[in-house]
């Protein structure tokens, strides 16, 4: 495949996972710490990472989130679902190192 094209697929389809976590945030009203990093244009990768130490820091501070049930595979697993101001509370908090997890946590703090 030609270099160029790679590139234009790579950053349509993060652009499009962006779009869809934040229609799916505003559709519920409640999400995943991951949905939240992926609305913000983060890869899965990333997000991932960033959503461990957010994880962290929601213990740290006691928010809890609501529980829910979710199919994974063949087995059912309990997540946890955030508002817009659990994820703000939760960046004000949160100190990255990391310059894109920084705007990221910025942007969620905002955003509430």
């Amino acid at each position: 495949m030609i270099r160029s094209n790679r590139t234009r697929r790579a950053t349509l389809k993060i652009r499009t996972t962006a779009n869809r976590a934040a229609a799916r945030i505003r559709r519920r009203g409640n999400a995943s710490l991951q949905t939240y990093a992926l609305a913000q244009g983060l890869t899965p990768r990333d997000a991932r990472s960033m959503v461990g130490a957010l994880r962290k820091t929601a213990k740290k501070i006691l928010i809890t989130g609501t529980e829910h049930r979710v199919h994974a595979g063949r087995r059912m697993r309990t997540t946890s679902r955030y508002t817009p101001i659990q994820v703000a509370l939760i960046c004000l908090v949160y100190r990255p190192r990391k310059p894109a997890y920084r705007i990221v946590a910025a942007k969620l703090a905002f955003a509430a």
